[in-house]
């Protein structure tokens, strides 16, 4: 999962759209997106999309549906899993916890639509509350069906009453700071994916390559995108290029030439085991995006 686009559950015009971008997931959103009053139409419009377009797109489909607290989410997965998504994406997911409780609502519905148990995986939201960030070490080891986990400010910033989630110079302030290295850590625990968040000025793509680029060297595997011209920047960022492909390759041969030792000699550099892993890792993204050592 490099690039994550959100499209609007209640249009079908940027359902299409969204549907041919090349994002490796499309969004479809049934939650900050749609209006209230247009949840149910919603919901109606995305699950005969899905279903009817699906073999149009070589995207993921994941559904965000709306959160836990807010009594829609039973509505929401009674009408989008027969529509068979790959994912749920869960909003101010508080805990691990609630991504046990989700599992198991999906479980139910995976039973009763004929699906294989545990097929719908999970990808939650895990910094929109000051609950969420201070739980983010509580994602390891909670459902097989955990797919990853990402992170957002704007909800954030109205829990805590920030005025803005970044700084006259548009880094982001210290507590949101925070909230992006927790994500991180928590994916490393879990053992999942990395998603950094989205950014809005989709107009300022400079400054959005920038910041994927920042995102990469930090740990993240993938982004979040609100707009469709943002895709080609996030699968750009987050492929690995063919010299990084190529010394990763050279570590691993080494590391099996030698008999799998702790440290190995190449190019007249020590490399030890924690650089056999970043290797691993970097060959396994580039082989999700069709490249090959």
């Amino acid at each position: 999962m490099r690039s994550l686009l959100f499209v609007p559950g209640d249009s079908e015009r940027k359902l299409e759209k969204g549907f041919a971008t090349g994002a490796d997931v499309v969004i479809v959103d049934l939650e900050d997106s749609v209006a209230p009053q247009n949840k149910l139409r919603a919901r109606e419009i995305a699950a005969r999309f899905i279903v009817e377009r699906r073999t149009q797109t070589s995207s993921a489909i994941y559904v965000r549906v709306n959160d836990l607290s807010t009594g829609l989410t039973d509505d929401d997965l009674t009408a989008l899993v027969p529509a068979r998504p790959e994912g749920i994406m869960l909003p101010k997911s508080n805990s691990g916890q609630d991504v046990q409780q989700l599992a198991a609502k999906l479980r139910v519905r995976e039973a009763e639509n004929g699906l294989a148990d545990g097929v719908t995986k999970i990808l939650p939201i895990v910094t929109e509350t000051p609950a969420g960030v201070l739980a983010a070490a509580t994602y390891a080891g909670t459902s097989a069906r955990l797919a990853g986990v990402t992170w957002g400010a704007e909800d954030l910033s109205a829990a805590i009453g920030a005025r803005t989630a970044r700084d006259e110079h548009g880094r982001y302030t210290d507590v949101f700071r925070f909230a992006r290295a927790m994500t991180i850590l928590a994916a490393g625990a879990a053992e999942v994916a990395a998603i950094d968040t989205v950014f809005p000025n989709f107009r300022d793509m400079e400054a959005f390559a920038a910041e994927c680029a920042e995102a990469e060297r930090d740990g993240f595997t993938g982004k979040m995108a609100i707009h469709p011209d943002q895709v080609p920047v996030i699968n750009a960022a987050f492929t690995p290029s063919a010299e990084a492909v190529k010394q990763s390759a050279a570590i691993v041969a080494a590391f099996q030439a030698a008999g799998n030792p702790g440290v190995v000699g190449i190019g007249g550099k020590m490399v030890d085991r924690p650089h056999l892993r970043l290797a691993e890792q970097l060959l396994a993204r580039a082989r999700a995006a069709g490249i090959s050592a």
